[in-house]
């Protein structure tokens, strides 16, 4: 199934909307998802295979979200993959960390082509890794390499943004770096339309600028328009945010205008996805429910 010219059919969500569902009944979830009308699901790590840096730093979120597991949650790729086909689901992508893609891109790449994944996705940069504009440059070089080595698995690497980034660093806008510096052949990227908005940037003017580069798109709404904090790199500012997040279609954001322009820009998937959604059940109804409802130019 693909999208009509004017009806997004093929939906999705990003699994970090309901970890708990998840941990607690991982099958009866995707059964709920296929029921909802969501057709796409998408992974966050760590995975059994993530390097054990990844283990321990996610741990604390862990202990925080009250659950034991995620990634493939005790299951294997074989058996995730069986659970999705019994339900109609596919999965294009997975969030993994910084390390695992330098160290692990052959376990990657043969997880996500037993569960079907095409995207290898890094959702977010270690704080010390992008304190200054070389910082950003060193990464825009690297993720050619990491987006090469994912190339030579037979799969893309892709960047995701985050709320930080988006504002100028010595004159310097790191994440258009990024869209300069990095080589489409090798590296896509997933547009948060929220964190987009939250850290200062415009979504609809980059789907616009950068055609093409954007295969991915994370729909969140937002409640109102909050003075952007000074420091996003601080990742207790991009907290303070979460308040402001909102089920798709209970917001300010333009989703008809950025979803239209994502699909004329390029874009293959848009997944739901709201951090740690305090009502998730109605989250996944109501967003499910207005995204089908969208009718595009």
């Amino acid at each position: 199934m693909t999208n009509s010219p004017t009806h997004l059919t093929h939906i999705g969500v990003g699994l970090f909307t309901i970890p708990k569902m998840l941990d607690q009944d991982f099958r009866g979830t995707m059964q709920l998802l296929a029921e909802i009308g969501y057709k796409e699901v998408e992974f966050f790590g760590p995975f059994s295979f993530s390097v054990p840096e990844a283990h321990a730093g996610w741990q604390p979120v862990a202990d925080f979200l009250g659950i034991r597991q995620t990634g493939h949650y005790g299951l294997t790729p074989q058996e995730v993959r069986a659970v999705l086909d019994g339900f109609g689901l596919t999965s294009p992508s997975m969030h993994t960390d910084l390390q695992t893609l330098r160290q692990r891109m052959p376990q990657l790449a043969a997880a996500a082509h037993v569960v079907g994944q095409r995207y290898v996705v890094l959702p977010s940069i270690p704080e010390e890794e992008r304190r200054t504009l070389d910082d950003y440059k060193r990464l825009a070089a690297e993720f050619n390499q990491i987006g090469a080595a994912a190339v030579a698995e037979g799969i893309r690497f892709a960047y995701h943004n985050h709320g930080y980034g988006l504002r100028p660093v010595d004159g310097v806008v790191p994440f258009q770096m990024f869209l300069a510096q990095t080589d489409p052949a090798l590296v896509d990227m997933q547009l948060d339309i929220y964190w987009n908005t939250a850290g200062g940037g415009d979504p609809l003017a980059y789907l616009r600028d950068y055609p093409g580069r954007f295969r991915l798109m994370h729909i969140k709404d937002m409640t109102q328009r909050v003075p952007v904090p000074e420091d996003m790199n601080n990742p207790q500012a991009w907290i303070g945010l979460f308040p402001y997040i909102a089920d798709a279609g209970s917001g300010i954001l333009d989703l008809t205008a950025l979803v239209s322009q994502g699909r004329q820009s390029g874009v293959e998937h848009f997944l739901l996805e709201r951090d740690l959604a305090p009502d998730p059940l109605t989250t996944l109804k109501q967003s499910y429910q207005h995204l089908d409802g969208l009718r595009l130019g």
